[in-house]
């Protein structure tokens, strides 16, 4: 009897990549929640082998405790954006308490860096999304790793945005332009295929990740990094343009109903007055960027580790261009984004 891995957020960019891992090494029994079993997401997992979706709330402790009856694993993305940070929290730890009580034995979870601690909580780097799964990190390390084991697989930017977030424009010359506000700052890219290989290694080696905190990421990419590697790949000439960081989320957040004012996780708890704006939030996370300075900054990546543990990861942005066959065009990415048309 296979054992059975209840991925929630599965239907996300990341529980998505997950999903199909899991369902591709023929190691598991994958079950997915979501609120519509009729959605184009929920009906494209159900085509994958050893794959069923269920109808259920997460957000509702009679469906999680339904949810979690008889599972042997769980991996854990909930999506920030859509019920706020405050919320995020409360709602983790009651997965992690009610995944205990129902006898999972691994709890994997899809987390982010606390990069807010390591600098004193400095206002300036605080990031909402970031904020949630960081402190729900923080929670699940004080925890026993018996009879519940528990493993975090820790991210970041995902290098398929270049898609979407991070996609470029045609100048008037012809030349693909990567405006972003990230000065001579990096971002710790990965790639979903990568990210979700890294979760599959943790449910097939429990005791070697035994409440271990795993930080994966492809490369520290600069601006620079990004442009030279998308023009040596794809021959078409490209350049990075530091851009303001106030007028840069004004404009990408346009297409929201407040626009960069607009609250994050309002259609989950409207009158929650802990609620981030997209551009408080964002303002955070390309701080945070900006001051990473690679990988020897607020953000930092065991590259050698990540090497061993999967010894054909995609190293570097160039790589992942060359086999991705990325051309600059945009594609949804991000579920959150394209069901608010953004």
């Amino acid at each position: 009897m296979l054992p059975t891995v209840l991925v929630v957020g599965g239907t996300g960019a990341q529980g998505c990549a997950v999903v199909r891992m899991l369902s591709e090494s023929g190691r598991y029994i994958v079950q997915v929640p979501t609120r519509n079993a009729k959605s184009p997401q929920a009906k494209e997992l159900t085509d994958l082998q050893n794959v069923s979706v269920v109808e259920a709330d997460i957000f509702s402790e009679g469906d999680l405790m339904r949810l979690f009856t008889k599972i042997d694993m769980c991996f854990i993305n909930t999506n920030g954006f859509a019920i706020g940070e405050k919320n995020e929290i409360y709602w983790s730890i009651r997965m992690h308490n009610i995944a205990r009580f129902c006898g999972v034995k691994h709890f994997v979870y899809g987390g982010l860096d606390y990069a807010s601690k390591k600098v004193g909580f400095d206002p300036k780097y605080r990031c909402g999304h970031m904020e949630g799964k960081g402190k729900f990190g923080d929670f699940l390390t004080s925890q026993s790793t018996s009879p519940m084991n528990w493993s975090i697989v820790s991210s970041g930017p995902y290098m398929e945005s270049l898609h979407e977030t991070f996609k470029p424009r045609k100048d008037e010359n012809g030349v693909y332009v990567f405006a972003l506000p990230l000065a001579d700052g990096a971002l710790p890219l990965i790639c979903l295929n990568d990210l979700a290989a890294y979760a599959l290694w943790m449910f097939d080696n429990p005791e070697k990740c035994r409440g271990l905190t795993l930080k994966v990421s492809t490369q520290h990419a600069s601006g620079e990094d990004i442009a030279k590697a998308f023009a040596a790949v794809t021959g078409k000439p490209a350049r990075y343009e530091d851009v303001e960081l106030e007028e840069y989320l004004t404009e990408s957040w346009k297409g929201l109903p407040n626009g960069a004012e607009t609250k994050i996780g309002a259609s989950f708890a409207l009158n929650d007055p802990t609620l981030m704006t997209y551009r408080q939030n964002f303002r955070g996370w390309w701080n945070l960027f900006r001051a990473s300075g690679g990988n020897k900054g607020l953000l930092t990546r065991d590259y050698k580790r990540l090497d061993e543990i999967l010894p054909t990861r995609i190293k570097s942005v160039a790589e992942w261009i060359e086999k991705s066959g990325y051309t600059g065009e945009a594609q949804s990415v991000l579920k959150d984004r394209a069901d608010r048309g953004v």
